[in-house]
């Protein structure tokens, strides 16, 4: 018994895919369609399509999975630790230093390296 209704909910929401995108498809050929009508009315015809489709959606299983997905993700964005703006600086300098440093080595490294090579191959003299 259950496993039959879990199948009819399946269909059920395969019949709402299809809808949704026969209602996006019919507002953009509809948009095009009446193309002599003012521009904000067939933009707001085809808003308006696209939120038919979205609200059948969302009643889907999978447009809920994606409803609690995003409403997990604010909760998990508020548990966020930011930075205070003096950590922030510090962090910054930190890594400018860093990238000075590193640069001045490697800059180091290839005027020796230049140098060796020109002395092996006589062209330094």
């Amino acid at each position: 018994m259950n496993t039959q209704t879990d199948t009819s909910l399946k269909v059920f929401d395969v019949v709402k895919q299809v809808f949704s995108v026969f209602f996006v498809v019919f507002g953009i050929a509809a948009f095009y369609y009446f193309f002599n009508v003012q521009l904000i009315y067939r933009v707001f015809g085809l808003l308006g399509s696209f939120l038919v489709a979205i609200s059948i959606i969302t009643t889907t299983a999978w447009g809920i999975s994606i409803r609690i997905f995003i409403l997990d993700s604010k909760v998990e964005i508020r548990k966020i630790v930011w930075p205070t703006r003096e950590e922030t600086t510090r962090t910054t300098l930190l890594v400018f230093a860093m990238v000075s440093i590193v640069s001045l080595v490697l800059w180091l490294l290839d005027t020796f390296l230049f140098w060796g090579v020109k002395l092996l191959t006589d062209q330094g003299l």
